[in-house]
């Protein structure tokens, strides 16, 4: 052994050094934090889920359909205020159907938030409502692209589709989230004209529009559909209603299957009862709008806000696993 090799230091000389730096640089950054360093994060307070929001009785109510969550009291929280983004969507183009208003306005408000532009589908009679979420939209700084029109025409549907795609620059995230619901006490009681505005846009337009969308979207793109937990545990009062959401949980699995290979992901969110324009607008008795929520554990209905992070994970990089899934929130009442 040469005078050189006995000057140079062992492996284990070398890695106790390594490590011995290593911990000053965690030593040196957690006292510049406390010394008045970088500041670390704030500590996010707990928060009863149960006292969080308004919990029945609620005002009588009622709104010609489609109705609009501005004229509700309570006034339903889409996390106007409290969301806050974290780049998780950044790039990202968005189509949401039902983006005006309730479920499909709470992940507008989200997915503009963690960076992505956004196009929104409603009826023109919701305009005052869709008018405040292209304003949410804009003032993330991202593209918002308003697109009124009924989706119960299939090609409105396809126009729907290639007007977002031409909006936005692009298409990798889908949202298929309006809809239509009305009780009825008796299947005596629906009538033909009801039954098909329901299936046409609950199921037709889910269809139409996907298939539209395919030929758009890239590896890497997401579907996410609104289902309900109708489809699992049926009210016996929206009969045609939870038909669909059933046909909507079929759907999400078998395509998800069927586009796995490229790379596509399809997702369901199956929620319990939220507050949204659907219940005001013909969607419940007044009878049961009153007490809407009250039969959950949580004894109150969900707030739209409260679903904006299950529709931004489903859609970002980090659910790069998951497809085939219904994601529940029904209040503890049980739900997939």
């Amino acid at each position: 052994m040469s005078s050189d090799d006995n000057d140079t230091p062992s492996r284990r000389q070398v890695m106790g050094g390594l490590a011995t730096g290593i911990a000053a640089v965690f030593s040196t950054t957690a006292s510049a934090q406390q010394d008045g360093g970088a500041p670390a994060r704030p500590e996010v307070p707990l928060r009863n889920p149960v006292t969080l929001y308004p919990k029945p009785p609620f005002p009588s109510q009622t709104q010609p359909w489609p109705g609009l969550a501005s004229k509700m009291q309570p006034r339903p929280d889409h996390g106007e205020t409290s969301y806050k983004g974290s780049g998780r969507l950044q790039g990202r183009k968005a189509l949401i159907t039902g983006g005006d208003s309730g479920i499909g306005r709470a992940a507008a408000i989200a997915y503009a938030r963690e960076g992505a532009d956004v196009a929104i589908n409603y009826l023109p009679a919701e305009e005052p409502d869709a008018r405040e979420v292209v304003a949410l939209i804009k003032e993330a700084g991202r593209k918002a692209v308003a697109l009124p029109g009924d989706i119960r025409n299939e090609a409105f549907c396809r126009k729907l589709v290639a007007d977002a795609v031409k909006g936005l620059g692009g298409l990798d995230i889908l949202v298929n989230n309006a809809a239509k619901q009305q009780t009825q006490d008796s299947i005596l009681d629906v009538t033909t004209e009801q039954f098909d505005t329901t299936v046409k846009t609950n199921l037709y337009a889910m269809f139409w529009i996907t298939k539209a969308a395919m030929p758009h979207l890239k590896p890497g793109s997401a579907i996410i559909n609104t289902t309900s937990v109708n489809a699992y545990d049926p009210s016996e009062n929206l009969l045609d209603y939870a038909m669909t959401k059933g046909g909507i949980m079929i759907f999400t699995k078998a395509l998800a299957r069927q586009v796995a290979k490229q790379g596509i992901r399809v997702n369901g969110v199956a929620p319990g009862p939220f507050w949204t324009p659907l219940q005001v607008s013909g969607g419940q008795t007044q009878e049961n709008l009153v007490k809407f929520g009250q039969d959950t554990p949580m004894g109150r209905p969900g707030q739209p806000a409260e679903l904006a992070g299950v529709y931004v994970e489903l859609a970002s990089a980090g659910a790069s696993y998951t497809t085939g899934q219904i994601y529940g929130a029904s209040g503890g009442r049980g739900n997939p």
